[in-house]
């Protein structure tokens, strides 16, 4: 049984500096709240809830490349966990979302069909 053997000595981490996580996440969803202020400006009402979760599923995967990028692995897994939130977050609001929403976030005009 390999997970009860307790032949291996645990290494006690020395140097790490303690990882931000909370603070860290609370400043990303306060970015995204923010650039979600400033869309609303730009977007038609409707194409509100697409565009925010657009810009957080991009949000996401720029994550996800920092974290390819860290060499440390405790805060490699730190941004993968932020990215996996932010993608989480922007599949519960996705669920919200109508099919006609989504086609009025790429339609070029505003005439009727």
């Amino acid at each position: 049984m390999a997970f009860a053997d307790r032949s291996q000595p645990i290494r006690a981490v020395r140097g790490a500096t303690p990882a931000r996580a909370k603070e860290l996440m609370a400043g990303i969803l306060l970015v995204a709240l923010i650039a979600g202020f400033g869309i609303r400006h730009l977007v038609p009402p409707e194409a509100l809830a697409p565009a925010i979760v657009t810009m957080l599923f991009a949000g996401g995967a720029v994550t996800a490349g920092f974290a390819l990028l860290c060499r440390r692995e405790r805060f490699r897994i730190m941004w993968f966990d932020l990215a996996g939130s932010l993608t989480f977050i922007g599949v519960v609001i996705s669920v919200l979302i109508e099919p006609d929403q989504i086609a009025s976030l790429g339609s070029v005009s505003h005439q009727p069909e």
